[in-house]
């Protein structure tokens, strides 16, 4: 698959996934979602080759999801914070969650609550004008036109 193709072209998913589709890059994202700011602590929580969570933190900072911020001169160490465009795809990981929840939901999972009252969530993806759940909307996809 030729993703830089893809995460160039006309279609918003196709450019979306070019930047965050695949599981590493989700799991990462997750977990800076819930505080996690450190190498160490997303390869704690992850299991992840730290090879592979360089990379994948690096495409992470270059493509605007996190923000690189040393915390540490000697020795240098940086931390990894989310911006606002990697805080706006968190409600995409939570319906994703919602949804993998729901389908795939056996045996004990984690669930996300507010952290006020410890209330479960059950995520929706809505409309922001009209404020209706997307799968209620009739829709269809305009292609763009012109040069």
């Amino acid at each position: 698959m030729d993703t830089e193709k893809l995460a160039s072209g006309t279609c918003p998913v196709a450019r979306g996934l070019g930047r965050v589709g695949d599981s590493w890059t989700m799991l990462i994202l997750r977990d800076a979602g819930l505080g996690l700011t450190r190498f160490d602590e997303f390869q704690r929580s992850l299991g992840i080759a730290p090879n592979i969570l360089t990379r994948r933190l690096a495409a992470l900072v270059s493509d605007g999801l996190l923000e690189r911020r040393r915390y540490s001169e000697r020795p240098p160490r940086d931390e990894y914070v989310l911006t606002t465009c990697g805080r706006d795809y968190l409600p995409i990981l939570q319906a994703l969650g919602a949804w993998g929840r729901r389908y795939f939901g056996e045996g004990k999972l984690s669930q996300l609550v507010e952290a006020e009252s410890g209330r479960a969530i059950d995520p929706v993806v809505v409309d922001r004008i009209s404020g209706k759940p997307i799968e209620e909307i009739d829709l269809r996809l305009v292609l763009p036109t012109g040069g």
